[in-house]
């Protein structure tokens, strides 16, 4: 065989490893925005969930000075 063509051979098995390696990559990087994703939804729904308990005791305090 040629050494041209065994290059080119040895070129396109590296292009097709590369491949197959970003492949992968990607599924994984996908799934680890996906993990992200769901972790910031529950984080701001504890922070919206804190912001509202706050807001309550904050009417509350008030209340109780204005009574007193």
């Amino acid at each position: 065989m040629s050494d041209d063509l065994q290059k080119f051979e040895q070129q396109i098995d590296r292009l097709i490893h590369l491949c197959a390696r970003l492949k992968k990559e990607n599924v994984s990087l996908r799934e680890r925005e996906n993990s992200l994703l769901k972790e910031r939804s529950k984080l701001l729904e504890k922070s919206e969930a804190a912001r509202s308990r706050v807001e309550h005791m904050i009417v509350r305090l008030k209340n109780l000075n204005s009574e007193g």
